[in-house]
């Protein structure tokens, strides 16, 4: 997760080794995830990891914060005991620096949120926060927020347990805004070679 360059050629029978599995599967999951706009089919090319411009990518990023703000503001006066004491342990800890850790936290981070989505009752918004964040996930992986995603998500589970929507909505922006501003610095200043940077409007 996070280690393929926007324009990079997929290798199917490379990825069908690794998983020891057939090419038909892997072709099967890369035809979804072009369905996604994650993935794109060139003819005489094959598939590459879809491109963005930088205005894309804002774009996608403050999508998120709209749907985030939204989903908490909407979970306060909605969200059970047994929801909030599920996202009290999506969380499986902190196990380092390394890439197969920061990996399974950006999943968990996709599972705290969504299930956010889904204490509103709109099923909605939590499916369409789920495709997003599974868009944006090569980049929440930049943040390397291990240490710190566990306590930003707690200060996030105590309004809701207090149905504090103020609270609530300031602790989700404080995750988010941090978050953002990471994936924009390190995508302008470490990615920027493979970065096609649209116009701002």
């Amino acid at each position: 997760m996070g280690h393929r360059q926007p324009g990079q050629k997929i290798d199917i029978r490379r990825i069908s080794r690794q998983y020891g599995t057939s090419v038909t599967p892997v072709r099967e999951a890369l035809q979804m995830l072009n369905q996604e706009g994650l993935v794109t089919i060139k003819p005489h090319s094959g598939y590459l990891v879809t491109c963005l411009t930088l205005k894309q990518l804002r774009d996608l990023l403050n999508l998120r914060e709209i749907l985030e703000v939204a989903a908490v503001e909407r979970a306060v006066g909605q969200i059970t005991e047994e929801q909030l004491v599920a996202l009290e342990t999506v969380s499986t800890g902190y196990t380092g620096d390394d890439d197969e850790s920061y990996a399974r936290y950006t999943a968990e981070n996709r599972m705290f949120h969504c299930r956010i989505a889904e204490a509103t009752g709109n099923q909605a918004l939590a499916a369409m926060l789920g495709r997003l964040h599974d868009k944006l996930a090569p980049f929440i992986v930049m943040c390397r927020a291990g240490p710190e995603m566990q306590q930003l998500h707690a200060r996030i589970v105590n309004a809701l347990r207090a149905r504090d929507e103020d609270a609530a909505r300031q602790a989700m922006l404080a995750e988010i805004t941090g978050a953002h501003k990471i994936i924009l610095d390190r995508v302008i200043q470490e990615q920027g070679d493979f970065w096609r940077l649209g116009k701002r409007k």
